[in-house]
Parts: structure tokens; C-alpha cells; sequence
């Protein structure tokens, strides 16, 4: 079967989803997006992705033409029409159509897309084993130039450091500010463990305000661990006594090798194993459930009619 796709208000066949060569998401990466989960029919912490949405659009001044509930419904009916349990949901809102020029405002009304597929998700091997990374020479964005914490379409920054990470012959990279402190890495957030304290970079940085970062935070807090969200530079990974990447697509997974320098013993560590398997208990529970159905919100079908 095709995977459907809502755009604008209604559902189409992959094959005849598309959107207008003038739309500046195209032109000029001009749209805000989020990566959702869908665990064993929960939408993983839905409302707090759909709100991270919303928060992203102010900061670039865009009005998203649907309210918080009717991006609820558009997500879920995504998913149900793809008759999924278990996916991964791209949830986008562009400028929309406009003309070759660079205004925003000439834009009449922002595109919105919900795409719900299967997942492809790091080899076992890598859960198991840990990853090895390297820093990229590409500098995270100043928070001065694009906050982190917008999740825009423009991921230039972020591509240009994952190639960096690819030509090493890594699968993920590090990111530091012009200062040297690590933000973040291209696709995830980062921790560190040293003694009791579970660390990460504080959102002031520019580090992306992770769904399950966040998650990962509370789950520390249970386990009694001394959460911090303060600055620390790469001596700090070499120096850990474990280090991992969280992210809605790699979920937890250990980091032992940062630039030819083994962190600890080189294993996963006995906190990342813990807080990996009390996320995962966690995720398909924790969130909006495919079972709970609602009426097709009326408005939908009128907004882009206009």
C-alpha cells in the first residue's frame, strides 16, 4: 500500500504528494518541522512536540493555520491511515507559496505536511557496542545568528558537519559554539556522566530543546542522579566516565570514542543501559494513543480553500 500524506487538508498517495516549486521551504528553507515517534500506537509526547512546533514558528514569525488540537488530530489521522503502530512522523510547516523573491509576506499561507513511515533506526551493534564520533570542524550557529532551539528547515549547518562526520568515516559528529563549548551533535543532544552527576548542555548554548533530551533529564532526576544542564567542553567527554546521544530517531545510545580517545573503558555504561531501558518502558505510554479517536475537525477542509 502507498504511504498517504496529508498536505493542506487532505490525504494523498505518496506519489501525487507534492507541493509548488515556488514554496519558500523549497527556495529558501523558509519552515519549521518536528520528529515524532509513534511507539506501539502512542504518539510519543505528542503535545510537547506539537508545542515545540509552535514555538519554533513564533521565533521566525510564521502563524500556523491550524490550532494545537487540529495538529494533534492531522498527526494521528496520518498515522491511522497509514495503519501504523510503530513509525516515525516528519511534521512540517513551510512559508508557503510565494514568489521568487526573498518576502516572506507574499507568502498567502503557510504549507502544512505530516508524513508517517517506518523508522530506520542505528544497527543493534551500535546500542550494544557504543559509537565512535569525531568534533566537526563546522562551528554550531550562533544563537545570535539562528537559535538551536528552532527546529527550521534550513539544516545546512548540521549537514555540512554530518559530511564531516561521514568523510571520518563516523556516523555522528560533535558541534562546539566559537567558544569551544559542545552544543550538540548534528542529529542529537549529548550527555555526560561523571560520578552521580548526569550533564548536558544548557539551552542558553543553542542546543535544540530535545523531546526525549527532556525525558532523558526527568528519567535522571528519578534515578537520583545529579542533573545538570551547564557548560562543558570536549576534555570533559574525554574525561567522562560515559557519555551517550539522545534523539528522537536514536532514542539513547552510548558514545565511547571521541577523536581516537576512549571514553572510560570503552563500553556503554552501566547509566546510559539504565536510562535506555527505563525510556523504552516509558515511550508507549507516555503520549497520545491512536485507540483515542476524534471527529475530523470541520475547519480543516476550509483553511486553504480560501
Amino acid at each position: 500500500m502507498s504511504e498517504i500524506v496529508f498536505i493542506d487538508g487532505k490525504f494523498y498517495p505518496k506519489e501525487k504528494a507534492k507541493v509548488s516549486v515556488f514554496d519558500h521551504c523549497l527556495l529558501y528553507g523558509d519552515g519549521v518541522f518536528e520528529g515524532i515517534r509513534l511507539y506501539d500506537g502512542c504518539v510519543f509526547r505528542l503535545r510537547q512536540h506539537i508545542e515545540r512546533l509552535y514555538s519554533s514558528a513564533k521565533y521566525v514569525a510564521m502563524e500556523i493555520p491550524l490550532t494545537i488540537e487540529e495538529m494533534e488530530w492531522v498527526v494521528l489521522e496520518t498515522c491511522r491511515k497509514n495503519k501504523l503502530e510503530d513509525a516515525y512522523i516528519r511534521l512540517i510547516v513551510t512559508r508557503g507559496e510565494g514568489d521568487l523573491g526573498l518576502a516572506p509576506w507574499l507568502c498567502r499561507i503557510p504549507t502544512v505536511i505530516c508524513i508517517a513511515s517506518k523508522i530506520s533506526l542505528y544497527p543493534e551493534e551500535a546500542y550494544a557496542n557504543g559509537l565512535s564520533i569525531i568534533t566537526a570542524p563546522t562551528q554550531r550557529m550562533s544563537v545570535a545568528a539562528l537559535n538551536g532551539r528552532v527546529k527550521s528547515c534550513n539544516y545546512l549547518n548540521n549537514i555540512l558537519a554530518k559530511l564531516e562526520g561521514k568523510n571520518a568515516g563516523v556516523s555522528e559528529a560533535l558541534m562546539l559554539n566559537s567558544d569551544g563549548y559542545v552544543v550538540e551533535c548534528t542529529g542529537d543532544n549529548i550527555f555526560i556522566v561523571k560520578g552521580n552527576a548526569l550533564i548536558t548542555p544548557p539551552q542558553y548554548q543553542g542546543a535544540l530543546l530535545g523531546v526525549t533530551r527532556d525525558a532523558i533529564v526527568e528519567l535522571g532526576a528519578e534515578l537520583g542522579l545529579d542533573v545538570r544542564q551547564e557548560p562543558f567542553t570536549r576534555f570533559e567527554i574525554f574525561d567522562a566516565d560515559e557519555c551517550f546521544m539522545t534523539g528522537t530517531a536514536a532514542e539513547v545510545v552510548a558514545v565511547v570514542n571521541l577523536d581516537a580517545r576512549t571514553i572510560a573503558d570503552g563500553r556503554p555504561g552501566p547509566v546510559t543501559k539504565k536510562l535506555c531501558k527505563l525510556f523504552r518502558e516509558r515511550v508507549s505510554n507516555d503520549g497520545a494513543m491512536l485507540s483515542t479517536k476524534a471527529p475530523a475537525p470541520k475547519r480543516i477542509s476550509t483553511i486553504w480553500a480560501k
